[in-house]
């Protein structure tokens, strides 16, 4: 469909098709010195000892969970209101997923009180996701942690650019996990990062991510190891060279795109508390600097929520809703297993259009469609 508004839209410009023909053009398109580059380059925007490029954020996550030491009989807790690949990341280990509430209507991200409800004996990491690029509540987070030591592990697929008291979100737990799919802020098509400042952990990863070989083919290449032993059962979770050159350009604009997100939010959040009050706009309170990864708002109880996207797709609007409870996933259903908040808020919740080159006619005709479809629903 050709929308009028899409939800999200990537334009990768000039300067992304340069990075590109001079990787081709050089004749090493694997994992090499463009993704080492690319690695130092964010690990120093988001103040991580240790970075490493994956082939996206799903493997990141399993690489976080492996080097966190889960196996059969363990447990790991994560929010069910986040993409399920963070709990099949979990269960790829063979650890059984663990599912905890949501903070409130106003914050979406994971509860500490739910979090500390569902430890037991068998449990050994916390996964937390930074919903829409908002903080979790990291230092309650992390007292709980230290208390039962237990792994932290960052979701921080929506939260690249993201901070809280000053510090980059997916470098306050153990490990910390960013997404680079097509639709994210910093996007190389697919791709992911896993950032850590311990060197236990890095060195694990370091091994995992290739096959548990000690030595890359890029450090063959160039003559600093003739062989290798392979020492771990690894993976082939490499990122190629043509995707990292493609990240350090995208590296470069996400600062301005960031911003330009938040001052789109910010009209986006005015105009809708004053011309649609019933609309519930969660993340009102302040904590931390957000990425603004997607606009979440929340429908007044008894609208269809179908109803109201199907009003928006009518006039080219293209919505969608984050996420479907994981807890409710055939996969992980469990009998019995209520999670009020995350239900709650998963009946109500919309995602409306937000990127970077998104055009302030763009968002009236949204702002707009959204007042007039909820009038119409509520038959005002």
């Amino acid at each position: 469909m050709d929308w009028r508004v899409p939800l999200a839209d990537v334009r990768l410009g000039e300067e992304e098709e340069k990075a590109v023909l001079e990787v081709l053009r050089s004749g090493w398109l694997t994992m090499g010195a463009v993704t080492q580059a690319f690695e130092q380059e964010l690990a120093a925007f988001v103040g991580a000892k240790h970075a490493f490029a994956v082939n996206n954020a799903t493997a990141a996550l399993h690489l976080a969970c492996l080097a966190a030491g889960l196996h059969e009989g363990d447990e790991a807790i994560v929010p069910s209101l986040t993409f399920v690949a963070s709990a099949n990341a979990i269960r790829y280990t063979g650890a059984k997923v663990v599912f905890a509430d949501i903070e409130s209507e106003d914050w979406l991200c994971v509860s500490p009180r739910s979090i500390e409800e569902k430890i037991t004996e068998r449990t050994k990491a916390i996964m937390v996701m930074h919903y829409a690029g908002f903080a979790c509540d990291m230092s309650a987070i992390l007292r709980i942690a230290e208390k039962y030591h237990l792994a932290v592990i960052e979701d921080a697929a929506h939260a690249i650019g993201a901070s809280l008291d000053g510090k980059a979100l997916g470098t306050w737990g153990d490990m910390g996990c960013y997404s680079f799919f097509g639709n994210k802020n910093l996007t190389t098509g697919e791709g992911g990062m896993l950032v850590t400042n311990n060197d236990l952990l890095a060195d694990k990863v370091r091994i995992l991510r290739s096959h548990g070989m000690t030595t890359l083919t890029w450090d063959r290449h160039q003559g600093h190891a003739s062989s290798y032993d392979v020492v771990d059962l690894g993976y082939n979770y490499r990122i190629d060279e043509i995707r990292s050159a493609i990240g350090s350009e995208q590296l470069k604009k996400l600062p301005a795109g960031n911003a330009r997100r938040d001052e789109l939010v910010q009209r986006y959040r005015q105009a809708l508390s004053e011309q649609c009050p019933a609309i519930g706009l969660p993340f009102g309170e302040k904590r931390g600097i957000s990425s603004q990864h997607i606009f979440p708002i929340l429908l007044p109880e008894g609208i269809e929520k179908e109803a109201f996207r199907e009003q928006l797709k009518q006039r080219g609007i293209q919505t969608s809703f984050h996420y479907p409870p994981a807890h409710h996933f055939r996969i992980y259903r469990q009998e019995g297993e209520t999670l009020l908040m995350t239900e709650r808020v998963a009946r109500r919740q919309v995602t409306l259009p937000l990127f970077p080159d998104m055009s302030d006619q763009q968002q009236e005709w949204v702002i707009e469609g959204v007042v007039e479809a909820l009038a119409r629903l509520l038959g005002d």
